[in-house]
């Protein structure tokens, strides 16, 4: 299973750094600063929340490897589906998507902060 999450951390850092760029060199003359802004804030979670999935799925491997048992993969999942919704709907939005997206977004951030939490509640629990 870890290495479906590590796969799926590094697409989504490599998607990351794709936006990042995007919006560094290919949207700057083409759409206003608020967009930008949310392009962005949008690459900057997906590279921090990749980097979490990164660090969750070692730290799950790790721990099966050192004769611990198996944990729950919320955290991998909520990392991963909050990171979608959450960068997803702001680059819909920049580029073109309707304003209502913007009342999504915060399911995405509150999936990611879940992730965070169980992610910490298992590592007390080794």
């Amino acid at each position: 299973m870890s290495k479906l999450w590590v796969s799926v951390a590094a697409t989504l850092g490599a998607l990351g750094v794709v936006m990042g760029a995007f919006a560094a060199h290919g949207l700057e003359t083409r759409v206003d600063e608020k967009a930008l802004g949310w392009v962005k804030t949008g690459a900057q979670y997906q590279m921090t929340h990749a980097l979490a999935l990164l660090a969750w799925a070692i730290w799950a491997e790790m721990r099966l490897r050192n004769g611990g048992s198996a944990v729950g993969s919320f955290p991998g999942w909520g990392f991963t589906v909050g990171t979608l919704v959450f960068s997803g709907t702001l680059y819909a939005m920049a580029l073109g998507g309707p304003r209502w997206l913007g009342a999504i977004t915060p399911i995405g951030g509150s999936l990611m902060i879940a992730a965070w939490l169980v992610f910490a509640v298992q590592a007390v629990r080794v």
